[in-house]
């Protein structure tokens, strides 16, 4: 409708939306002016389809009488004119200017006209006072807009953490138990967990070296495709050697704590049984009894009735997974000779604390049978001094071991666990084609049937079953391998991120450890220099106590390798 033509459809003045004039000053009694009907008419053209009849339109402005600016049932929705000033509460406000500003933003073009023409919103709102100022219609504040999501990622992030339980797992206590013939190392686990699904937050059990072994093959076994975190590998001599036996324990310790960081592994329930259980013999034999078919080599594809042989030769038709495979095949070799590297260092260190032990050994016997004091004094100091050697030289090949070669060791043991799942999806793709052929063959059957006629109707029936049966388990294999591939892949990535984070950390701290090895030995033989030259009180290092007081000044003019001149005075004090 065109509202610039004289004509207007209803007989008055035509509306315009973009000029506005000043508004009158109303009367005493709160009465609005009489030029408020266009007002009116201007909100009526706006909308015609939501308004009421045309005879409402002159009487409905005088609601507006006395409603304040500061509290407009419009609330934020538009801006207070720059002409406009506050008016006493007993006098009646202009009429509203802000209309064509208001109501051309998203909302309902009848939001303003609603209030303030004929209609039964503005006469349902009540405007009278109640004391604690104008109760307009409820519109939403700001404030609640703008805590609203705040509020909402505040409980996604909790309800996020709730579903990702944590775990601060720790393996300590290493002691032996049985007798020669059954003799082991028992390790007190203890756990530390927000998951709902445990009795306690905080417990411990003692588990041996086979139950470590228990968990890694079940993991395998219940989750086909994901990449487990290994114990170390067992060893039959030397395996109650304090040294192996730290080692070992750290080891497990951090296949604990990867196996219980993994989204899925987590909520593993033999993670829960190894964890918690304090009768864990009992409730593995138990498991066992009640899942007799969940064997270690043919645990994955039980369910399905379809026996995997590994007999046929599997070729790998994603390239993915065969640069994959590449990959991995020679990380594994880069990562032994790296280990071969690093047992040499730990070797060269040990060679080099037994040599200084050797050393300190000489040092003191020949202090023992010196007979001048200016030399054995010395000897014996030098000689302590090099038994804090070995023992630095010692910690360092240790430290080596738990920082940068048990991680070494551990990558080469989870490139195992990854190879462990690349056989798992090869058996799935041969369950898969084993399950095709089966197919194929029961549809040969069912062609050869149908083509006899109904002579062999029972028999039939049961063909078509078999086939339909057939069907299901190429479905159910098919989908088990391509789910094994997306999971591996994920896995795969996982494997890489983690790979970087541990060796990054354990060659920081190897280095860091290497430089506090340093500066300790540096500090050693600075001390025992400062001793050498003067001690703590200006005498000789080598000045025996009771000599220092009378002779200290005659003692400290000599120098060191003079130790053939204070031999008179040594044999005049005795």
């Amino acid at each position: 409708m065109d509202l610039d033509t004289g004509d207007s459809p209803w007989g008055d003045e035509p509306s315009s939306s973009t000029t506005t004039s000043p508004p009158p000053k109303p009367d005493t009694k709160g009465s609005a002016p009489a030029p408020s009907a266009p007002s009116a008419a201007r909100a009526e053209v706006r909308t015609p389809g939501r308004r009421g009849p045309r005879g409402k339109v002159s009487a409905q402005p005088t609601r507006l009488e006395s409603v304040d600016d500061a509290v407009d049932p419009l609330g934020p929705l538009g801006e207070a004119p720059a002409e406009t000033s506050a008016t006493p509460t007993d006098e009646a406000p202009a009429p509203p200017q802000k209309e064509t500003f208001a109501t051309r933003g998203p909302q309902p073009p009848s939001t303003f006209s609603q209030i303030t023409g004929t209609g039964g919103i503005a006469d349902s709102v009540n405007l009278e006072e109640d004391g604690a100022g104008f109760r307009g219609p409820p519109p939403v504040q700001p404030a609640a807009d703008s805590d609203g999501p705040k509020r909402q990622t505040q409980r996604s992030m909790s309800v996020e953490q709730a579903a990702k339980p944590t775990f601060d797992i720790a393996v300590g206590d290493p002691h032996k138990v049985g007798d020669l013939t059954s003799s082991h190392i028992v390790y007190q686990v203890r756990t530390k967990t927000t998951s709902k699904a445990y009795r306690q937050p905080e417990f411990a059990v003692s588990r041996r070296y086979r139950d470590f072994l228990w968990l890694y093959n079940s993991m395998h076994n219940n989750n086909p495709g994901v990449v487990v975190a290994p114990p170390p590998e067992k060893q039959a001599v030397g395996r109650f050697d304090t040294n192996f036996v730290e080692s070992r324990r750290a080891a497990l310790e951090r296949m604990l704590n990867k196996i219980a960081s993994h989204p899925i592994l987590q909520h593993d329930a033999d993670l829960k049984i190894f964890l918690e259980s304090e009768a864990f013999n009992v409730d593995v034999k138990n498991k066992e009894n009640r899942e007799p078919d969940l064997g270690q080599s043919k645990g994955m594809f039980g369910s399905f009735g379809i026996s995997v042989g590994g007999g046929n030769k599997f070729v790998e038709h994603d390239d993915w997974f065969h640069d994959r495979k590449v990959y991995l095949d020679a990380l594994e070799n880069q990562l032994k000779a790296l280990l071969k590297s690093m047992d040499t260092v730990v070797a060269q260190r040990k060679g080099l604390a037994e040599a200084a032990g050797d050393f300190s050994s000489s040092l003191h016997a020949l202090s023992a049978v010196e007979l001048s004091p200016a030399l054995s004094s010395p000897l014996d100091g030098l000689s302590e001094l090099q038994l804090r050697i070995r023992e630095l030289y010692e910690r360092q090949a240790q430290q080596d071991v738990l920082t940068l070669g048990i991680t070494i060791d551990e990558y080469i043991r989870l490139i195992g666990s990854i190879k462990t799942a690349f056989s798992q999806r090869q058996k799935a793709f041969h369950s898969w084609h084993a399950a095709e052929s089966d197919l194929q063959k029961r549809k040969n059957t069912q062609e050869k049937l149908l083509r006899q006629g109904k002579t062999q109707q029972d028999r039939l029936n049961q063909v078509n079953a078999d086939v339909a049966d057939a069907e299901r388990k190429v479905h159910q294999t098919r989908l088990l391998f391509e789910d094994m591939g997306r999971l591996m892949r994920n896995e795969l990535h996982r494997f890489e991120k983690e790979k970087v984070e541990d060796f990054k950390s354990g060659v920081e701290t190897f280095l860091e450890s290497a430089v506090e090895a340093q500066k300790e030995l540096i500090e050693l033989w600075e001390t025992f220099l400062l001793r050498l030259d003067a001690g703590e009180d200006g005498v000789p290092y080598y000045v025996p106590t009771s000599q220092s007081d009378e002779h200290g000044e005659g003692f400290a003019a000599e120098s060191a390798p003079s130790h053939i001149e204070p031999a008179p005075v040594a044999e005049g004090q005795e």
